[in-house]
């Protein structure tokens, strides 16, 4: 297949409105990918590239860029992916130069158009309405399946250009084989918003509450005596964690898959802040050193693989059990099973005290629902927030003077893939924040003038607020009253924002009216 197949394909779904005409024009395309470039095309049309980060910034794309450009469409998808892994592979003294070199030779084999897509695809501003959501969609179409069962594949494989490439090879008997396996790390099951526990019963009837603790969240595998654990982004972090890798490899079981969480705690037992616990997840860690000075501490809530056998699909009372049964107590989460509104409202003040975040709420009947944000899960706060989208920000005045501060934040779209402005805010900054986020922001720009600079989607940050009313000056029709920055979310990806949706149902539930 050819890179100008995609890049015809980009742009006619980015000129296409309508969710089942993107659908198609992203179909038609993956049919004629062969299995070999199936999962290259699967990354560009989404928006990225199959390798991720390749260590290629603005200024080294445009040194890469030849004066000239190719006639005619001659690069292949095979031809460019592997180019791709060799730029992404090269480390070492003069890496730089030579990724330069490598993505310049390639460029000058593409037409100009082509030369566009690619530079954009590298530093992730590809902007064409085909979010992973649109994407696997597109897969179904493509395969002549049911979009719930390339879904379903796409949780538990976490590889969306794997998926593709058994559903267009092999169709639902292909898709039905894959499965949770250990040490191949599924996607998180999400929570939505309850008011408080007496919506969370009421939702839910009978149920399991958990303290919500503020930390990192983490998938522990273990088969003999090999452990590896993985961040909610599905990042291997075993060697960042040796506190959980000791944790779990003194446990008797000899398979497990456990979900949970990563916290560093104080001699109290009380909760750092986040970025606390974050910083044993950078990227260059002196992981002695910081194991010393800030000590992790890890709790699990769920079992996913237990007796040699997945059990996701399994009640969470079923679930729940075969966890107590493998995990000792000390490394339980804090966990009460009731109906009754007093005891869950005493649980929810208990849990803040010590002071974590609030509690969840869980149907104990349903499966655990890999990359879903269920409906059987509710997470319930003081304060209710939401993950939001950085989408550009404003240089400061006064004292913020040579800041970006006054940031521009963005609800997830899944009808088109992009985002949708819910308001700005400065407030709840702190200086240390606003050095970095001035120093960050800067680094993903796509476009900038006097007073704003706008950024690829990429930044997820927690934000509070103390209501939602209807505003004509957002497209959503829609805006956040009294926004403030609670905290950065390093460990969520844009995909992993709150929707649209989830803002309307807020609206809705606490207006009485739709938005």
């Amino acid at each position: 297949m050819l890179l100008s197949d995609v890049v015809e394909t980009s742009a006619r779904v980015g000129a296409t409105r309508g969710r089942s005409a993107k659908v198609a024009h992203l179909a038609a395309c993956l049919r004629q990918a062969g299995p070999e470039a199936i999962g290259t095309a699967v990354a560009l049309l989404s928006g990225g590239l199959r390798q991720g980060r390749i260590g290629l910034g603005w200024a080294a794309v445009q040194a890469a860029m030849p004066a000239g450009a190719a006639e005619a469409p001659v690069l292949t998808l095979a031809e460019l992916d592997a180019v791709l892994d060799r730029i992404a592979a090269t480390r070492g003294s003069g890496a730089a130069q030579e990724r330069t070199r490598l993505l310049h030779d390639l460029l000058a084999r593409a037409t100009r158009d082509e030369q566009d897509f690619l530079a954009r695809a590298v530093l992730g501003e590809l902007r064409q309405g085909a979010l992973e959501g649109l994407m696997t969609d597109a897969v179904a179409a493509a395969a002549g399946l049911p979009a719930a069962e390339v879904r379903r594949a796409l949780m538990v494989e976490g590889d969306l250009g794997g998926v593709a490439r058994v559903a267009l090879a092999e169709g639902a008997a292909g898709l039905a084989r894959l499965g949770i396996r250990l040490f191949r790390p599924v996607q998180p099951m999400r929570a939505q918003t309850a008011r408080d526990t007496a919506d969370a019963l009421a939702r839910l009837g009978r149920s399991a509450f958990e303290y919500k603790l503020d930390g990192a969240r983490i998938q522990a595998h273990k088969q003999g005596g090999e452990v590896r654990v993985f961040s909610r982004s599905l990042n291997d972090v075993t060697a960042a964690v040796p506190e959980v890798v000791e944790a779990l490899g003194a446990l008797p079981a000899d398979s497990l898959i456990l979900d949970g969480e990563a916290i560093a705690l104080r001699p109290d037992g009380t909760p750092e802040p986040f970025q606390v616990t974050m910083r044993r997840f950078g990227r260059r860690l002196d992981v002695a050193r910081m194991r010393a000075s800030i000590p992790l501490s890890c709790f699990f809530f769920d079992c996913l693989h237990a007796g040699g056998e997945p059990i996701a699909d399994r009640p969470a009372e079923a679930r729940f059990a075969a966890l107590r049964g493998a995990v000792p107590e000390p490394l339980l989460i804090p966990h009460c099973v009731t109906d009754d509104a007093d005891a869950a409202a005493a649980f929810f003040d208990e849990a803040v005290a010590r002071g974590h975040e609030g509690l969840m709420a869980k149907s104990l009947s349903a499966p655990y629902e890999a990359g879903a944000r269920g409906s059987t899960w509710l997470k319930i706060k003081p304060a209710v927030t939401l993950d939001l989208v950085v989408l550009a920000a404003e240089w400061g005045n006064g004292r913020r003077q040579g800041w970006l501060s006054n940031l521009h934040l963005g609800a997830r779209d899944p009808a088109t893939g992009g985002f949708v402005m819910l308001g700005k805010t400065f407030k709840g900054m702190t200086d240390e924040m606003l050095q970095w986020q001035t120093g960050t922001l800067q680094k993903i720009a796509t476009a900038r003038d006097r007073h704003v600079v706008h950024v690829r989607p990429e930044l997820v940050v927690e934000i509070a607020f103390n209501d939602i009313q209807a505003s004509p000056h957002y497209p959503g029709g829609l805006a956040l009253r009294f926004a403030r920055v609670k905290r950065y979310r390093p460990d969520k990806r844009a995909e992993d924002a709150d929707t649209i949706d989830t803002v309307r149902a807020i609206h809705q539930q606490r207006n009485g009216g739709a938005a």
